[in-house]
């Protein structure tokens, strides 16, 4: 499969470095292969992006919408041999896949419908014969830059709200996860979409800091680690330009002693485990009321040692590898440092020494019990299936240590003690905040987003979206004479 750049509404193949995409199960298979963009071509993209705004801005939102609906048509369409491309380049398992790709299809079609909404307010003004109207016009041309854990469901979700608001978009990808970029980019393409108001454009950081910088880009957009999303937060703070970022995680899962201990264990092994635990709001910390810690972990580790780990396009497995050599060494490094800072495991935290596992970049469902807060692992996001678990002596310790991150995107509680709950709502700081259900997971038409070092800037998704892909003009409506 040849991995082209869409610059202006044309396909082009990029004159940068050469790049593979392989299998992370299989790792000498190569499922596709391109050459990046160079910085000359992406600014050409910026510049079509650039004409084309003034056009896109112009289309009557219905006339936008339709676009938008028809790709997501085309992606459900698709659903299926595209979920078997994206469980190959990125290693999620098959189910898992083909969701993510239905759900980019329903983010894209709930942003379609933002064509049926209010668009605007009106106050009163205490002068005679004036209104008072707030509208909503589009920023411009967008920045998107995103990552490679859910390659068409994150793009899905910063893409389409930008279009639908009236922006353009100049789009880096991940270079690991490539093939569903171009999927995505062809879906909209398909659809109708007007040359220049979508470019894709492949390619490592120095791309990335093209976009950032330029300066007919007029914000961006960015997922990824919290060192790179800093990094872009403070350039955008010195050009001025507005900037939406959501960063890292290292969620807890509170298990207090009158919770449901089988639910709470089948969803703390969920939000760990699935996805092969890449996932921003990934369930990394496990806090537990003593009185019933000794009981849950032999259900959490029962479940996690039942995990079936293997090729993800095979039935019946659960769990694929990670995306790359480097994550998976990562990881590993990860856990051994554990180990030797006194952590216990009590499923998992031996690497795969043969087979077909250890030839791809597998890694086992790990739980460690941790001696202290003091453990690296505690503040260290690895990105990969381990948990973490200390114990609490009373509910209001365990909702303090959810707080001991810098962190603060997911979290998740369990109990039957609805005054806990409500406890954890007001005193728990994150952005996202389960009750009695794992802490990865999200909807379109709710915010998305963390606090501290998790997110910067307006959240995503959701009529959210609306405050950072729009600007707002107050007008002052009076009659004449």
């Amino acid at each position: 499969m040849d991995l082209l750049n869409l610059v202006a509404g044309k396909w082009i193949e990029g004159s940068g470095a050469p790049f593979t995409d392989t299998n992370p199960a299989r790792p000498d298979e190569t499922v596709a292969s391109g050459r990046h963009a160079s910085v000359p071509e992406v600014l050409d993209a910026i510049a079509a992006a650039d004409a084309a705004a003034p056009a896109w801005a112009a289309t009557p939102h219905h006339a936008r919408a339709a676009v938008l609906t028809a790709a997501a048509e085309i992606i459900d369409r698709n659903a299926d041999a595209w979920g078997r491309e994206l469980t190959r380049e990125e290693g999620k398992t098959l189910p898992e896949a083909v969701a993510e790709v239905r759900g980019a299809a329903r983010i894209i079609r709930y942003y379609a419908n933002e064509a049926d909404r209010e668009s605007g307010e009106i106050y009163a003004s205490p002068r005679p014969g004036e209104n008072l109207l707030v509208v909503r016009r589009p920023i411009g041309v967008a920045g998107v830059i995103t990552p490679f854990n859910f390659p068409i469901a994150i793009p899905a979700w910063k893409i389409a709200p930008a279009l639908t608001y009236g922006n353009t978009v100049v789009w880096k990808p991940s270079s690991l996860v490539p093939l569903l970029a171009l999927r995505l980019a062809q879906a909209f393409v398909e659809a109708g979409l007007p040359d220049g108001v979508l470019n894709l454009v492949f390619g490592e950081g120095d791309i990335g800091t093209t976009i950032v910088d330029h300066s007919d880009v007029d914000a961006v957009s960015f997922t990824g680690s919290t060192s790179v999303g800093r990094a872009v937060i403070a350039r955008c703070g010195e050009l001025g330009k507005p900037v939406q970022t959501e960063m890292g995680g290292k969620n807890a899962s509170v298990v207090l002693a009158d919770a449901d201990l089988d639910h709470a264990a089948a969803q703390v092994v969920a939000g760990a485990f699935r996805s092969t635990g890449q996932k921003c709001t990934a369930t990394s910390r496990l806090i537990v009321q003593s009185d019933v810690a000794d009981d849950l972990l032999r259900r959490v580790a029962r479940r996690a040692e039942e995990f079936v780990v293997g090729d993800p396009l095979r039935d019946g497995v659960h769990m694929g590898p990670l995306v790359s050599a480097a994550a998976r060494d990562r990881v590993s490094a990860g856990v051994r440092r554990a180990l030797d800072q006194g952590a216990t495991p009590v499923a998992g935290g031996t690497p795969y020494a043969d087979g077909d596992l250890a030839a791809g970049w597998f890694t086992p469902p790990t739980v460690l019990d941790l001696p202290s807060t003091g453990v690296d692992f505690w503040r260290e996001e690895l990105f990969g299936p381990v948990v973490g678990v200390l114990r609490a002596e009373t509910p209001e310790e365990a909702l303090s240590l959810v707080n001991h991150s810098d962190h603060g995107l997911s979290a998740a509680i369990f109990t039957r003690d609805l005054g806990v709950a409500l406890k954890a709502v007001e005193h728990v700081e994150v952005g996202v905040l389960h009750i009695n259900s794992e802490s990865a997971g999200t909807f379109p038409w709710v915010p998305f987003g963390g606090r501290r070092q998790s997110g910067y800037g307006p959240k995503e998704q959701g009529r959210a979206a609306r405050e950072f892909f729009t600007h707002t003009v107050t007008v002052y409506l009076g009659a004449p004479g």
